[in-house]
């Protein structure tokens, strides 16, 4: 088994429940694994040296459970997290939420005391799949070795069917000792049934391309649906076959090349002004695998007025949640589009687009080389430069804040699955777990994880992490010395009251050195180009500690409970562009 031998997949044979655990996974195609060993889990982690699966060991659970969320995203595959009983699994919680929000494809396996105990309050037992009901599409406790590969197989199809999510499985301790007999073959689970809503029906189709061909200022929104599907060739060829503009949210960037000629960028709270004005006068949106979350719509009685909606989404409970869909197609994006695309002729959009860039060009929107430099580092000019230095083909993780905004604005993506952030959640302290799960998945890609240096404390212990599994990551710490975001609402609504949002921050230079890894600090424009040139050429890790303008505020802002737009415009007498140029 060491060597890769996969008889035993073929064979049925008698082991115990530990070394069931991992030759299940392995059937599954497992590769890499992320974790941290405790009492409960001990007899699965005894039994790992007899299989092809690396362990990444990392600084607390929850980075584990990130890494296997950003495993998944960038890769595509179903991303593993392995833990202990109690506060082992507990610690696993925020990460679990945070791929059910983000719809990431995630089987996280957690060791259990001994279940002639359960229920007695033993040393580190906690009702874990009673916590995580929650925050889980699924989970199971299994107290017998002969369950473990059918709960197994049973999780890695429901996290990665339907609408994507993540699975727990707490799995006893004497469950890992037993002995059983393993038969992967016949542990496969019974084929899915459709799901009894699925209405993308002909009839809706066809109903769906009479609003389309009636429509004069059609709007795409993509979402991070289009991803999980792998539809980004239906969504553009819907684009241009009926010249359809395209707007994204957060999740869905990436999913549309940012340098087509019909993609109008980022909406919703931090968008452009025109995006958001465009959906406003839109009379027809087109929701591809997007759920209409309040960062998008704004105050929903004023949501985009005049348009007729047709929303196409696999999870039933998505539809008409938050907006009323006239025409909801129900089913996988891709499938859906593929059936919708033949029916659908050809469009001049030519008078809409014309009217867009007219919106667009009444901004007066600067190039951002020609601010001026007056001193001051904004972060802005780091996002920017590090799009140009990649030619926007990195793959970057990032934080929860402003400095995720403005990477949002700035760094534009022209690849699927090039952006990894916490959406729904807004999860501080993911970006450089997510970093080291995107890494491990695609080991020949560049990756930049982007953190403020509020959320960067929060799992900054995972540097060590990275020294230890040799991992050639780039860190970009966009340090304005304050809980950003939080200190931002506070200038805006709560009369500068900068209450609990000055951090203190350590040396990040020397703190990265202290792990063996290799770091720098920028403070003025000029040096950010050399500082990232010198990060993409050292072969290993590399952090670059960007000491930026301290209340810096990230503009445009739609206020909470506005209309979309109703946006808060950058003050003129700050130098920084309100939004980013197409250049």
């Amino acid at each position: 088994m060491k060597n890769g031998d996969s008889a035993i997949l073929n064979h049925p044979a008698r082991l115990t429940g530990a070394e069931i655990l991992w030759a299940t996974l392995e059937g599954e195609g497992v590769r890499e694994v992320f974790g941290y060993p405790g009492g409960a889990i001990l007899p699965a982690y005894d039994a790992l040296r007899k299989f092809p699966i690396r362990h990444i060991l990392v600084r607390h659970e929850q980075s584990a459970v990130h890494m296997a969320d950003a495993y998944a995203r960038a890769s595509g595959r179903v991303g593993v997290a392995v833990g202990t009983s109690g506060p082992g699994a507990t610690n696993m919680v925020t990460g679990l939420a945070t791929a059910k929000m983000d719809s990431s494809p995630i089987v996280v396996i957690t060791g259990q005391v001994s279940s002639k105990v359960l229920g007695t309050d033993a040393f580190q037992e906690v009702d874990i799949t009673g916590i995580t009901l929650p925050v889980t599409k699924h989970n199971y406790l299994v107290t017998r070795a002969e369950d473990l590969a059918p709960a197994l197989r049973e999780a890695f199809c429901i996290a990665a069917s339907g609408r994507p999510g993540p699975v727990l499985v707490d799995v006893t301790k004497d469950a890992q000792q037993a002995v059983a007999e393993f038969d992967f073959a016949a542990a496969a689970p019974r084929p899915a049934r459709p799901h009894p809503m699925l209405n993308a029906s002909p009839e809706r189709i066809a109903q769906a391309v009479e609003l389309l061909r009636a429509s004069r200022r059609p709007v795409i929104l993509a979402g991070n649906g289009i991803l999980k599907s792998g539809a980004m060739s239906q969504v553009r060829a819907l684009a241009e076959r009926a010249q359809i503009p395209v707007a994204c949210t957060l999740l869905g960037l990436g999913s549309f090349p940012a340098s087509h000629e019909l993609n109008l960028g980022m909406m919703g709270m931090h968008g452009e002004f025109f995006v958001n004005q465009s959906i406003q006068q839109a009379d027809l949106l087109i929701a591809c695998g997007m759920r209409f979350d309040d960062r998008v719509t704004g105050s929903l009685a004023t949501y985009a007025p005049q348009a007729k909606k047709i929303h196409i989404d696999i999870d039933p409970s998505e539809i008409d949640k938050n907006v009323h869909a006239d025409i909801a197609l129900i089913g996988d994006l891709a499938a859906v589009l593929d059936a919708l695309l033949p029916r659908l002729p050809s469009r001049d959009g030519s008078a809409w687009l014309k009217a867009i860039r007219a919106m667009k060009g009444a901004e007066s929107v600067r190039d951002i080389r020609n601010m001026p430099d007056n001193g001051h580092l904004y972060a802005a000019h780091v996002m920017h430069d590090l799009w140009h230095a990649t030619s926007g083909q990195a793959l970057i993780s990032t934080d929860v804040g402003q400095h995720q905004m403005w990477e949002a604005q700035y760094y534009k993506h022209e690849t699927p699955r090039s952006l990894i952030t916490s959406g729904g959640l807004g999860t501080m302290g993911f970006a450089l777990p997510a970093a080291i799960g995107a890494k491990i998945a695609c080991p020949e890609k560049e990756v930049w994880a982007i953190a403020g240096d509020g959320g960067f404390q929060m799992t900054s212990p995972e540097l060590a992490t990275i020294a230890q599994e040799h991992l050639d990551i780039n860190i970009a710490i966009i340090n304005n010395g304050y809980l950003g975001m939080v200190r931002q609402w506070q200038e805006a609504f709560y009369d500068k009251n900068y209450q609990s949002t000055p951090i203190l921050s350590p040396d990040f230079v020397k703190l990265a050195e202290a792990y063996g890894i290799r770091a720098a600090a920028v403070r003025t424009r000029g040096e950010v180009s050399g500082a990232v040139e010198e990060a993409r050429t050292h072969q290993g890790p590399f952090l670059i500690n960007f000491l930026v303008e301290q209340e810096d505020s990230v503009y445009p802002m739609v206020p909470s409970g506005a209309a979309l737009h109703e946006m808060i415009r950058r003050p003129q007498a700050n130098p920084l562009v309100e939004t980013a140029s197409d250049t």
